[in-house]
């Protein structure tokens, strides 16, 4: 029989055993794939802390051939959650992790230790929006509750209301739901927000009268991401929306061609005005998608658009009219070319942080009456510091930077942009903009450090004073473990495999002895020119008490030295991420604060590269891996629903140069027989729509066959996604058992199952 082939951009695949033995048939003058493995044996019944764990399934040969390659991939079939074998099988192996990780003895004791300190901290608040007349709007969770709510109040001293619910919502509709996406209108008269369902970022948008709570309109569903942006007078808005029908549609176009629409409060009816289908002329790929705004005080409409993760945006400008009727001729101002990585505008000035001839960044602007990149005039040059964002509100231009571990803010008069006023800060950390908006002066900032909460401050201009000053804006109340004793931050700087030096942040215990003993958590992300700056996790306090190390690793890929860095470890320099993470490990090693039993590395989503890439390289240097809703197949990611928008970012098979980029990458590809492998526990929730859950799913099969080192767990969620909209007490119950299981692993007394 002859084997069944199927061309994929580039490749051949073959399916059947014979078929693979006969590859050259299909693959023309490409190197036939190696004979198939023989069947793999049934395994003996596997037990880890007396429950029975599901062995993996057997796997089924294919290969694919890549450019002359030969490309293994026995585990194909689980990408089909749906199959019943496969979605039996992630079940059983969910109820058994579970049960496994209720039979840590230390791991009930973790977890109420966590709701203690959670009940303990300050509450938490996700976003501030202000409007005319001083209403302010806030999405807050205060300890005790499970989900954020949407709360206004009049004045930044006023009584607070509650607009949104999402918890008593979901009680009454009977499923999960969570805020994630809102926005008031500019005089704060109207709300439109955004519902998604069980994690999985798809919901619908309300509006709503904000005195009366009075629905304006039916719901209107496919919302994924909104970007809700109301016109001045508060008349309507623009926003988002899937194509009807996208989940029937091949899961490669099921995320693409996202419309905007334009609702009218009059009409109470939504209409397409904008999307790469509809505006073919400007030939923008199917993942583009288009941030539509008013250009505030003036007629102009602009269109942000994003190519999927690139990290350089575009800039259209039109008629406001036209755009919001769906007949605007878009002209481009900004392209891709510009390298523009944070684009902001008032009724002046178009300002754009680039990173062209300047790798830490540069801020230029050019008048929105006659735009021209090309004649922009320089109003922040480049520097050693790191330009991280910009915003324009109606006074100013506030820009945040950072120098090391910590940021610093500016505020630059827009008739004097080159004068930049600094902004004392109440102590070091992170800095980030919270509310800037050029219909208003000033702006709401955030205050953090790894070891001081968040606090929010009203920035405001100077008024006749010597300088703008910063007024604390009270959203929640204080915590007693805002700002906790005895324990220390330290950065440091480790060489890399090539000598280049990584940076590093280090928090422990004031005591913690450098002994070698220490059940220590390598974190690291590494992508997309991410950064993690500094933040305070009050649940860290339950790993430290435990005598742990908590340590970020700053790796290439991500964005603490700017563009340069993200470049560093991105498609062909991806290698950098992971094995600046190997150097960091080594490091710990080495200056006794742990050692490779007590070593575990921890990463999500994109930072699934970095920890399944590092164990299958240096498996020796760690005791514990957890990849969080990780991308664990890169060759294969592209094919899933939000695979084709992460292309710019990771690349592609339909070349050569990127198919080598992925196949590097992918931890699936590169898992090696009878090697013994640290215990890893894969946690994913099972309705994510930004990675898969096959991805955990083959990994967990592909390296569960091949391990002779310990054991492979998988906790998934059933009402959860990529995390966003997790409720407090899915998170508490994810932290508890995630940090139960890596302190069984490092051998910590307390956590070891009973016999």
């Amino acid at each position: 029989m002859l084997p069944t082939c199927v061309r994929h951009r580039g490749r051949t695949l073959a399916v059947s055993l014979l078929g693979v033995l006969l590859l050259a048939a299909c693959a023309g003058s490409r190197k036939p794939a190696p004979p198939a493995p023989a069947p793999t044996p049934a395994p003996a019944e596997n037990r880890v802390a007396g429950v029975v764990i599901p062995p993996p399934l057997p796997p089924r040969p294919v290969v694919d051939n890549f450019y002359g390659t030969a490309v293994a991939d026995p585990y194909l079939f689980t990408e089909n959650t749906a199959d019943p074998v496969v979605a039996q099988w992630m079940r059983a192996q969910a109820d058994a992790t579970h049960a496994v990780l209720a039979r840590l003895p230390g791991r009930d004791a973790l977890l109420a230790r966590l709701r203690e300190i959670d009940a303990a901290a300050a509450g938490s608040v996700s976003a501030v929006q202000r409007t005319a007349g001083g209403r302010l709007f806030f999405s807050r969770r205060e300890p005790g509750e499970n989900q954020f709510k949407l709360v206004w109040r009049a004045g930044a001293a006023g009584r607070d209301t509650v607009l949104v619910d999402p918890e008593a919502l979901g009680q009454a509709a009977g499923k999960p739901l969570a805020l994630v996406d809102w926005k008031p209108s500019p005089d704060g008269r109207r709300l439109a927000y955004a519902l998604q369902v069980a994690g999985s970022e798809i919901g619908e948008v309300h509006v709503i009268d904000v005195d009366s709570g009075r629905a304006l309109a039916p719901p209107m569903d496919r919302i994924r991401f909104a970007s809700i942006n109301w016109l001045d007078n508060g008349s309507g808005f623009f926003f988002a929306r899937l194509r009807e029908g996208f989940e029937t549609l091949p899961a490669t176009e099921r995320f693409g061609d996202r419309t905007t629409h334009f609702f009218s409060i009059r009409s109470a009816q939504a209409r397409p005005v904008f999307s790469a289908s509809r505006n073919a002329d400007l030939g923008l790929p199917i993942y583009a998608g288009a941030s539509i705004a008013q250009v505030p005080g003036t007629r102009v409409a602009m269109a942000l658009v994003t190519l999927g993760v690139e990290r350089n945006r575009m800039l259209y400008l039109a008629d406001l009219t036209a755009a919001t009727e769906g007949r605007a001729t878009w002209r481009k101002v900004v392209d891709v070319t510009d390298q523009a990585r944070v684009i902001t505008v008032d009724r002046d000035w178009i300002y754009v942080m680039t990173s062209n001839q300047a790798p830490r960044h540069r801020v230029l602007r050019t008048p929105l009456r006659a735009p021209a990149m090309a004649r922009a005039e320089v109003v922040v040059p480049a520097g050693e510091s790191v330009i991280v964002n910009i915003a324009a509100a109606r006074d100013a231009l506030y820009v945040t930077s950072r120098t090391g571990a910590s940021l610093q803010l500016t505020r630059r008069p827009h008739a004097a942009p080159r004068r930049a006023e600094a902004i004392a800060l109440p102590f070091e950390g992170n800095v980030s903009l919270l509310d800037v908006d050029a219909r208003l002066p000033g702006a709401v900032v955030s205050v953090v450090g790894w070891t001081r909460a968040a606090q929010r401050f009203l920035l405001q201009p100077a008024g006749g004073k010597p300088a703008a000053q910063l007024t604390p804006l009270t959203l929640v109340a204080a915590g007693s473990l805002d700002a906790p004793p005895g324990l220390t931050v330290r950065e440091a700087e480790v060489a890399s495999h090539d000598g280049v030096k990584v940076p590093v942040s280090i928090i422990a215990r004031s005591d913690v002895k450098l002994d070698g003993s220490n059940p220590t958590v390598l974190f690291g992300y590494g992508a997309y020119g991410i950064t993690e700056d500094p933040f305070f996790n009050p649940r860290l306090l339950a790993w430290l008490e435990q005598g742990g190390v908590y340590v970020y690793a700053h790796v290439r890929g991500g964005g603490i030295r700017g563009t340069e860095w993200h470049l560093a470890g991105k498609q062909a320099t991806k290698p950098n991420t992971w094995r600046d993470g190997i150097a960091v490990a080594e490091w710990l090693i080495a200056n006794r604060y742990t050692s490779p039993r007590q070593l575990s590395i921890v990463g999500g989503s994109a930072g699934g590269i970095f920890v399944g890439r590092a164990i299958t390289e240096r498996p020796e240097l760690f005791g514990a891996a957890v990849p969080l809703v990780g991308v664990m197949d890169a060759v294969r990611a592209e094919l899933d629903p939000n695979g084709r928008a992460n292309i710019p970012e990771f690349g592609t098979v339909d070349n050569e140069a990127g198919f080598r980029a992925l196949y590097a990458m992918s931890s699936y590809h590169q898992v090696r027989d009878g090697v013994s492998y640290p215990a890893v526990l894969l946690v994913h929730g099972v309705n994510d729509t930004r990675v898969a859950v096959w991805q955990s799913v083959k990994f967990a099969n592909r390296i569960g066959s091949a391990t002779r080192g310990g054991p492979v767990l998988m906790r998934l969620d059933y009402q959860l996604g990529h995390g966003q909209g997790s409720t407090r007490a899915q998170q508490l119950l994810q932290t508890a058992d995630t940090w139960a299981f890596l302190l069984w692993q490092a051998g910590r007394p307390g956590f070891q199952p009973r016999p």
